[in-house]
């Protein structure tokens, strides 16, 4: 792979993480009692909210890392793709607020905005999961890496034809 394929792959890869990191990990960071107020509002343990909250920090921190880096990529965009939906789901109830069809400005009209970006988001990271590939190279070898920044078999053979 060329310098710019990899500056490329790069780009397109933070592109996808950067909301989590260094973003949303940093926000939790700064605003950590805000942050564990907005989690008690799904688990009202302090504990517990405090540990859901640290789990979703390690994983912000750790997952886009490894994507970007592409160690163990595929089964770090997995898990994105899951912290994605689950947000989503237990963040973005926009069915609960009960305002949905008052209008354009109500709540639950932007948390379902909020709510199709966040799967749109778990799309890219099962697109970097499974890709080219298949469910079962996946499934047969979860840590494997999709090397994003390895010369592709096809350019090797094409550069080494006379």
């Amino acid at each position: 792979m060329t310098g710019l394929g990899i500056l490329a792959t790069i780009a397109v890869r933070y592109l996808l993480v950067m909301l989590f990191f260094p973003f949303s990990a940093l926000d939790k960071v700064l605003n950590f009692s805000g942050a564990v107020a907005q989690a008690r509002q799904v688990v009202p343990s302090r504990a517990l909210s405090t540990l859901m909250l640290m789990a979703g920090l390690a994983t912000e921190i750790v997952m886009p890392i490894c994507i970007l880096t592409g160690v163990a990529d595929r089964l770090a965009a997995l898990i994105m793709a899951g912290y994605c939906m689950i947000t989503a789901i237990l963040f973005k109830q926009f069915w609960a607020t009960g305002d949905f069809w008052a209008g354009s400005e109500s709540k639950g009209r932007g948390l379902f905005w909020d709510f199709l970006k966040n799967f749109s988001l778990a799309g890219g990271f099962l697109l970097i999961t499974v890709g080219t590939l298949s469910v079962e190279s996946f499934l047969a070898d979860p840590l494997s890496s999709t090397h994003p920044y390895a010369a592709h078999p096809a350019a090797v053979a094409a550069s080494t034809t006379p």
